[in-house]
């Protein structure tokens, strides 16, 4: 019997599913910067369980710029198994919700333009499309601090959360 997913934050113990949803998600020069990420101390990662074992994660970071407080959905994976059962989705919702509680003025995400079950995903979870014009406008000349904050990478659609 499948029971709902429950979402938390991840613990020590999840390191090793962690690390096999990252291999079985990412090609392999993203795996290094996404292990780094999971494993780092800076932002959170929450988990999605389901019968007690880690089956996806969302990595959250927030940064400052001009003084105001942001937030950015930096990795998001499912395993393999459990992919096409909306966790992607209530990953999204719940980091973004965390995101916001915790005093983020803005929720972003950068997706590779090749990925589109991510950027459907976002897309259904009330992202929207940011180009370099409408970015420009929020941070001006520190757009490249934002940039940098969202470990933006050649290739990749910045998003933000329309609430």
């Amino acid at each position: 019997m499948d029971t709902a997913p429950l979402i938390r934050q991840a613990t020590p113990n999840d390191c090793t599913k962690l690390k096999e949803i990252i291999n079985l998600s990412f090609p392999i020069i993203f795996r290094f910067f996404a292990n780094h990420s999971v494993d780092s101390e800076k932002g959170k990662v929450l988990v999605s369980e389901s019968q007690d074992a880690a089956v996806g994660f969302a990595k959250l970071m927030d940064f400052q710029i001009g003084g105001s407080k942001y937030g950015c959905i930096l990795w998001l994976a499912v395993h393999p198994q459990h992919r096409r059962k909306g966790i992607a989705a209530e990953l999204v919702n719940a980091g973004a919700e965390n995101l916001n509680h915790d005093g983020a003025k803005a929720v972003f995400a950068s997706v590779q333009r090749r990925n589109k079950a991510s950027l459907a995903t976002f897309s259904k979870e009330g992202f929207k499309r940011m180009n370099f014009l409408g970015l420009w406008r929020l941070f001006g000349w520190r757009l490249f601090e934002f940039y940098r904050d969202i470990w933006y990478a050649p290739g990749e659609i910045v998003l933000m959360y329309d609430s």
